[in-house]
């Protein structure tokens, strides 16, 4: 893709966190402050994760409240065995009422599989459905599990827009989701010093592809190892994919910010 113009000597910046659990019990009690802080690192826009019916309950009410916030919804594949069922029904109606910008994170982890593989496909499955019902894109969370992912969405949503969170897959499994037309988004793992294959992956990856995220309050990046994460923090993630492709960081949050508000 063309890059876009920018005012370099005035250091414009414009970011767009693709996911960030705002709304979750490790941030809310303290969430004026951190919004107040994203603002202040030149966040533009923060995509809100609810993952259960309180979460979702607070984010309506915050995207009430601020016009750049918006929200995502789905049980995680972590909770759906134990969560799926009571909180479906929440998620699908805040779909159908226009209230959610894209379905999930949804997915597949056969990592941690803290849900049966059985309850994440089944979950996976209704959510793809409820997502093409909606005409919303997919927020996937996808670990140790690709080839299922794939299989699934190819045989019951075939061309549906999506982004593959927090990737952390190989460059074979970044060029499939590539190849699905899907978005590829980086958290503060991809700063990680031990992340050499990540960051192969990630210089695999089109520019027209690439997204970031902080997955507060998971994942600080690496100057920030041990913290809560927030928003305020990804510039760091930002930094070092721009580094990897050769651009600066104005260039980098350009280019993620016009992603996201293609697909968001």
């Amino acid at each position: 893709m063309s890059l876009p113009t920018l005012k370099v000597k005035e250091r414009l910046l414009r970011f767009i966190d693709t996911h960030a659990h705002l709304t979750s019990e490790a941030l809310l009690p303290s969430l004026d402050a951190i919004l107040s802080r994203a603002r202040a690192a030149q966040l533009q826009r923060i995509v809100n994760i609810c993952t259960d019916r309180e979460s979702l309950r607070q984010g309506l009410l915050l995207a009430d409240k601020e016009s750049w916030i918006s929200n995502a919804g789905a049980t995680t594949p972590h909770d759906v065995e134990k969560e799926g069922e009571a909180y479906f029904s929440y998620f699908e109606q805040a779909a159908l009422e226009g209230k959610l910008v894209a379905v999930g994170e949804t997915g597949l982890d056969y990592h941690y599989e803290h849900s049966n593989r059985k309850a994440q496909q089944e979950f996976l499955v209704r959510y793809l459905h409820l997502a093409k019902r909606c005409r919303l894109p997919v927020i996937f969370h996808c670990r140790d599990a690709f080839a299922d992912l794939f299989s699934i969405t190819d045989r019951e949503a075939n061309g549906i827009s999506a982004v593959l969170h927090c990737f952390t897959g190989t460059v074979e499994e970044a060029k499939q989701v590539v190849d699905r037309g899907w978005m590829v988004s980086f958290s503060g793992i991809v700063t990680f010093k031990k992340s050499v294959a990540l960051r192969k992956a990630a210089e695999s990856v089109p520019l027209e592809n690439l997204l970031i995220e902080t997955d507060s309050p998971y994942l600080a990046p690496q100057s920030k190892r041990g913290k809560t994460n927030e928003p305020a923090f990804i510039a760091e993630t930002a930094k070092c994919l721009a580094e990897i492709k050769g651009l600066s960081l104005e260039e980098m949050a350009e280019i993620t910010a016009q992603n996201a508000e293609r697909i968001l």
